[in-house]
């Protein structure tokens, strides 16, 4: 395409956004709206899903050992440990470690349980990592039945539990938001449509005479892009707002809970981006999609 017949597509199509004034507050209204809501919920189930991913991370197996093993047979247990199928990796936990890591654990109130240091009660023990979170069950019940082992830990009913939350929480977020997405097309697209349809007399004037398919197109490609972006903006802004002031008053609470938030700056560049991406690609698609039939003629 030549530069000039691109600049006067450009012209004609903020010519058009002038000329209809209403109708373009309106577009651009609905996708504002839309966006809101699907940034919103796309904030709360990114975070959602990367606090699942640090839970089912921390999922371990913990496999206690007999207090009477010697040396040669921990060797032996941790041999045949890596050879049991979906474990990732085998670390060896003495009970010293062990109680280490349980006092740190209890913060403040480390000073009640001092006297564990002098008689450590703790077994030595090996911690189990999974290939997936959901194979701790299985390696779990297989570790069980390997000599010299006294316990095996991983949670069990909590871990379960867990495991179907995230899994429930994981299809209703795809679910909900696949619904946001559909209903802003759905709403933008007649949004754009109503537009197109005031202007159909200036589409079949321009058929008559001879235009092509591509060249009565472009104007609605680059007024539904500009639409889309431009309604982008203020979900953008709003997220950005919301999801800083979230982060940096409630981030530090959740950290005390081990709960970790998707960094400031990394959701708000990547959300923003999307959004952008998400609003232009509606807008271009409810204007496409709506000239289509006024071409027929």
């Amino acid at each position: 395409m030549k530069i000039r017949t691109l600049r006067r597509h450009v012209n004609e199509s903020f010519k058009s956004l002038g000329r209809n004034g209403w109708m373009t507050f309106a577009s651009v209204s609905a996708v504002t709206v839309s966006l809101v809501l699907v940034g919103l919920f796309l904030m709360v189930m990114f975070n959602l899903n990367k606090i699942a991913g640090d839970i089912e991370s921390d999922v371990e197996v913990r496999v206690y050992l007999d207090q009477s093993m010697t040396q040669a047979q921990q060797d032996a247990l941790q041999r045949d440990l890596k050879e049991v199928k979906n474990v990732q990796s085998v670390r060896f936990q003495s009970k010293k470690e062990g109680l280490d890591s349980l006092m740190e654990s209890l913060g403040n109130d480390r000073q009640s349980f001092s006297d564990l240091k002098k008689e450590n009660p703790l077994p030595n023990a090996f911690i189990l990592k999974t290939n997936k979170p959901e194979q701790t069950i299985a390696v779990a019940k297989a570790v069980k039945s390997l000599p010299d082992v006294t316990d095996v830990r991983y949670g069990k009913g909590t871990v379960e539990k867990l495991f179907r939350f995230i899994n429930i929480a994981r299809n209703v977020g795809i679910i909900l938001i696949i619904g946001l997405l559909f209903t802003s097309v759905f709403l933008i697209a007649n949004t754009i449509k109503l537009t197109i349809v005031a202007r159909r007399r200036e589409i079949e004037i321009m058929k008559l005479v001879g235009a092509t398919n591509a060249f009565v197109r472009w104007p609605y490609f680059i007024e539904g892009l500009v639409m889309g972006v431009l309604g982008s903006i203020i979900p953008v802004v709003l997220v950005m707002v919301v999801y800083r002031f979230a982060y940096y008053n409630l981030g530090g609470n959740l950290q005390q809970m081990f709960i970790r938030l998707i960094p400031y700056h990394i959701m708000t560049t990547n959300l923003s981006l999307l959004l952008v991406g998400i609003g232009g690609l509606i807008g271009v698609w409810g204007s496409m999609s709506s000239v289509r039939k006024f071409l027929k003629i």
